[in-house]
């Protein structure tokens, strides 16, 4: 992983900048950046200007520590020295640092494996132990149906019961999948003719309503190697979403584009071209999701529906990783919602590590 540095003199300008971190910081070197006030070419990255400026006042460095750049969403980790002349006097500053944003990710990766391992141990059991007894109570509400057909308030009661029963069951079917390792039946697939499905099946089981769909998938999209049923539960899933949001009013944008990945520099060991992909996004113009359960809104069992299980997303995700893929989710409150799913046209790659 190479290092980025950047020095500084006693005054706050530049005296050092080497071409890691012109590439972390997204800036393009300029002849005359060697003698520029550092905060001058870091005024749209405040938080730096101020961790490298604190160098001629702290007693204590900071060595090893991280730091998460909201402007650009990456993490580096850091460490800060004093540069000093014959006589001890603080002269400059000189900060050492490594963009560990997949690191970063790579770990979250990691716990949420963690997390679904132990989830699902708890719930492959759970779920074992409730279906035998739904199932009891669906059948036997079934039978006492037909013993009082002449009441009205007993047929009511035991239909209410029957559907009750079969949500129950559907929740610990969902569960189950969830837990279930995915196993891919990889073939070469058509990602306009999954969308399309998906949104056949996404309308039988939400209500569309009003809601206008706008369809902007090319057909020169590049085949990909992929489950078509698991993609069609994919993209099923973020539809039903966007539906059940809009609640019969807005729009819904489905669009897809072929492009083409490069491996972060920093993170290849070895040259290689850049890894063709297929990026799909489901936007709709709902309420959003707020900015505090963003974070949230894959983890399992985690939901805001009423009537919701909390697995939708969980097991999307899952699906999506197991192609070797990623979910992407944007939102702003009031204005929408944006999932975006990355898949490469040859699973197996490692293009997001």
């Amino acid at each position: 992983m190479r290092n980025g540095v950047i020095a500084i003199r006693r005054d706050g300008t530049l005296a050092l900048m080497n071409n890691e971190a012109y590439r972390i910081f997204s800036l393009s070197r300029r002849e005359d950046d060697v003698g520029r006030p550092f905060g001058e070419l870091f005024r749209d990255h405040p938080d730096v200007a101020r961790v490298v400026s604190s160098a001629f006042e702290l007693t204590t460095l900071p060595n090893r520590a991280e730091l998460r750049l909201k402007d650009t969403d990456r993490v580096i980790g850091y460490t800060l020295s004093v540069v000093k002349d014959d006589a001890g006097t603080a002269i400059g500053a000189v900060l050492f640092f490594k963009d560990l944003t997949q690191v970063e990710q790579l770990e979250e990766r990691e716990r949420l494996r963690d997390r679904l391992a132990r989830l699902g141990e708890m719930a492959a059991g759970i779920a074992h132990e409730l279906k035998n007894p739904l199932a009891g109570i669906e059948v036997m509400a079934g039978l006492l149906r037909r013993q009082v057909p002449d009441s009205p308030a007993a047929q009511s009661l035991l239909a209410d019961i029957m559907s009750e029963a079969k949500l129950a069951n559907a929740i610990v079917v969902e569960m189950l999948e969830f837990v279930r390792p995915i196993r891919l039946q990889v073939e070469l697939t058509d990602v306009g003719d999954v969308i399309r499905q998906s949104m056949t099946l996404a309308e039988s089981k939400a209500k569309r309503g009003g809601v206008a769909v706008e369809f902007s998938v090319p057909a020169e999209l590049p085949m990909i190697g992929g489950d078509h049923h698991q993609l069609c539960q994919v993209f099923t899933n973020l539809l039903t979403n966007a539906f059940e949001a809009l609640d019969g009013r807005g729009r819904v944008v489905i669009s897809a584009m072929a492009d083409a990945v490069e491996q972060d520099p920093a993170f290849a060991h070895e040259p290689h071209g850049a890894t063709r992909v297929v990026i799909v996004e489901v936007a709709d113009d709902g309420p959003g999701v707020p900015a505090e359960l963003n974070d949230r809104i894959f983890d399992p069992f985690f939901t805001t529906k009423p009537q919701g299980s909390g697995l939708g997303l969980p097991i999307v995700r899952k699906i999506v990783d197991a192609h070797d893929g990623r979910i992407d989710l944007s939102s702003v409150p009031g204005q929408g919602t944006r999932f975006r799913v990355t898949l490469p046209v040859t699973s197996g790659t490692s293009w997001f590590k």
